[in-house]
C-alpha cells in the first residue's frame, strides 16, 4: 500500500449493509428488519432481542453487563446472556446466533470447557484457536466432490473455470461474523475458512438453516476440530458472488489465489 494511503475501513452502522449481496441471501429475511430497527435508533442488542424466538437459548445484553475480568465466552455459558456492543461486528454475531443457535451454543460450550480446564492464557490452545477461527471467519460449503477436490488442491483453474457450471449445485453459507462484517466493504483478498457440509441439507427450504444448524452442532467435536479441518477459499471467487470474477483473468492473481505449498524434498 502506498505511503500515506489509509487502509480501507469497515463502516460501523447496519445502514451500510447492501442486503442484495448474494452472500447475505440466507440472512436477509431476519437481518434486514433488525438493521432497520437499529437505523431507527434501537440499540443493537435490543433489536436482536426483539427478533429472538420465544424458546431462545440466549438473550442479548448490553456490553456493560460483562463484569471486568470475566472471560466473554465463560460469561455467555454461565448466564446465557450475550454482551452486545452497538457495532457491525456484534450485529452480525447476533444474526449468527439467530440462525445457528445450536451451533453457536456448542462452540460456546467447548470454549467454556477449555477455559475451565486451562484458564485464560496469553495464547489460546489449539481447540480454542480453531473454534475462534471458525466463529469469526468460517463458512460451510455444500458442494460436489469434484469441487472439493479442486479446492483442497488449490487448483483454481479447475475449481472456478473448468468446473464453473458445477457451482450451480453448490452452496456456500457464511458463518463467521467478522467475515460478514468485512464483506460490507468487499475486497478481493478476503478468505473464508471453509468446512464441508452435506449437500443433501437443503438450505433453501424453509427449515433448511435449522437443519444445517442441528447438523453443525453435532459435527463440532474437540478431537477433529482442534486440528483446524478448514480449507481457505477466497469468497469473491465464488461464481455469482462478484461481477469481476466473470473474467478468467480474475483468478490469475497469485497473491489471492495462491498455488499449493511446495512439498519439501526428503
Amino acid at each position: 500500500m502506498a505511503a500515506g494511503v489509509s487502509p480501507p475501513t469497515t463502516p460501523t452502522s447496519p445502514g451500510a449493509i447492501d442486503w442484495s449481496a448474494p452472500w447475505l441471501a440466507p440472512w436477509r429475511g431476519r437481518g434486514q428488519p433488525v438493521a432497520q430497527q437499529v437505523q431507527g435508533g434501537s440499540p443493537v442488542g435490543q433489536a436482536l432481542q426483539a427478533a429472538l424466538p420465544g424458546a431462545a437459548s440466549v438473550v442479548f445484553a448490553a456490553q456493560s453487563e460483562l463484569p471486568e475480568g470475566t472471560a466473554y465466552e465463560q460469561y455467555i455459558w454461565d448466564t446465557r446472556r450475550v454482551p452486545t456492543r452497538d457495532n457491525l461486528h456484534d450485529f452480525f454475531n447476533g444474526l449468527v446466533w439467530l440462525h445457528f443457535p445450536q451451533a453457536k451454543r456448542r462452540l460456546n460450550e467447548l470454549q467454556a470447557q477449555a477455559i475451565a480446564a486451562n484458564g485464560i492464557q496469553a495464547v489460546r490452545g489449539p481447540l480454542r484457536d480453531a473454534l475462534t477461527v471458525f466463529d469469526e471467519n468460517g463458512a460451510l460449503l455444500q458442494a460436489p466432490d469434484a469441487l472439493w477436490d479442486a479446492l483442497r488442491a488449490r487448483d483454481w483453474q479447475r475449481l472456478f473455470i473448468d468446473l464453473r457450471p458445477l457451482w450451480a449445485e453448490a452452496r456456500l453459507v457464511l458463518f463467521g461474523h467478522a467475515l460478514m462484517e468485512k464483506l460490507v466493504v468487499p475486497r478481493k483478498p478476503m478468505v473464508a475458512h471453509v468446512y464441508p457440509a452435506p449437500i443433501a441439507i437443503n438450505t433453501v427450504a424453509k427449515d433448511g438453516m435449522a437443519a444445517l444448524d442441528a447438523w453443525l452442532a453435532q459435527e463440532v467435536q474437540p478431537g477433529t476440530w482442534a486440528a483446524k479441518p478448514f480449507t481457505p477459499l477466497p469468497v469473491l471467487g465464488v461464481p455469482g458472488w462478484w461481477p469481476a470474477n466473470e473474467a478468467p483473468q480474475f483468478y490469475a492473481d497469485a497473491q489471492v489465489f495462491r498455488p499449493p505449498r511446495a512439498v519439501p524434498s526428503p
